[in-house]
């Protein structure tokens, strides 16, 4: 049955609470908790989708982050979301994971990072990217994008 609004024409759903979410969501981080401690922080996030830039079509990858935390963790929560904001994304494999690491790189500082993005075959075809502080020193490293928050 059409959702119909007291006049009988029908309704326009507003957003969904999820895509709203992901829309707002700013990437945020927390102190520390363990800061004079050594640890390493292991995530993994098996759904990741963004849109391939030449055909549009769907890409889907498993991404993997790992870091040695300093001064901040990041917050779990816009962490998710802000992976959920790729499903929209025309962006290349090697976009889309190279942007994650800039993005957390700036907002934790961590003393060791590397995010690995383990794309499903496609075509025939496996990639699988990886990108690492011992890659990349400060001064190689560009300017995150717009959805960190300090």
């Amino acid at each position: 049955m059409p959702n119909l609004s007291s006049k009988g024409a029908p309704k326009t759903p507003d957003k969904a609470y999820g895509t709203r979410a992901i829309e707002e969501n700013v990437l945020e981080r927390w102190p520390n908790p363990e800061k004079e401690q050594c640890y390493r922080v292991s995530m993994s996030f098996p759904e990741f989708t963004c849109l391939c830039p030449r055909s549009g079509y769907p890409d889907f990858a498993t991404i993997r982050i790992e870091y040695d935390p300093a001064d901040f963790i990041v917050e779990l929560k816009s962490l998710k979301l802000y992976l959920n904001a790729f499903r929209d994304l025309r962006v290349s494999h090697e976009g889309s994971v190279n942007t994650i690491f800039r993005d957390l790189m700036e907002l934790l500082h961590p003393r060791f990072m590397e995010v690995t993005g383990d794309f499903n075959v496609r075509g025939n075809l496996k990639t699988v990217i990886t990108v690492n502080t011992e890659m990349n020193p400060p001064a190689r490293r560009r300017k995150p994008s717009p959805t960190v928050r300090k």
